[in-house]
C-alpha cells in the first residue's frame, strides 16, 4: 500500500528563475469610430463642421456617436434628424449613445 507523502522539491527549484529589473508597459488605442468623416458635411470628425467654422463657433461643434456606433457632428445630425430619424449610413432607428469631443 503506498501512502501519500508530500514532494519535496530541492533547494535549486525554490531559487528565482529570473528577477524583473525594468518593464515598460506599452499600451495600443485606436480610434472608437468606423469612419473619422461626418458622413453628412464630409468634414473630418476632429474639426469643426462647416456650419460651426462659419459661425466662428469651432469649439462648441462636439461629436455624437449612435448606438449603431456610427459617428457624425452634433450639429449636423440635429438637423438630419428633424427630416429622417435613422442613421445616415446604416439605417436603423437613430439613438444617442453618447455626445463628447
Amino acid at each position: 500500500m503506498e501512502t501519500d507523502s508530500p514532494v519535496q522539491t530541492s533547494s535549486e527549484e525554490q531559487q528565482k528563475l529570473f528577477s524583473l529589473k525594468k518593464w515598460n508597459p506599452v499600451a495600443l488605442w485606436t480610434w472608437d469610430v468606423e469612419c473619422d468623416t461626418c458622413a453628412i458635411c464630409r468634414v473630418n470628425l476632429m474639426e469643426a463642421c462647416l456650419r460651426c467654422q462659419s459661425d466662428s463657433k469651432s469649439d462648441e461643434c462636439v461629436v455624437v456617436w449612435g448606438e449603431c456606433n456610427h459617428s457624425f457632428h452634433n450639429c449636423c445630425m440635429a438637423l438630419w434628424v428633424k427630416q429622417n430619424n435613422r442613421c445616415p449610413l446604416c439605417q436603423v432607428d437613430w439613438s444617442v449613445q453618447r455626445v463628447g469631443k
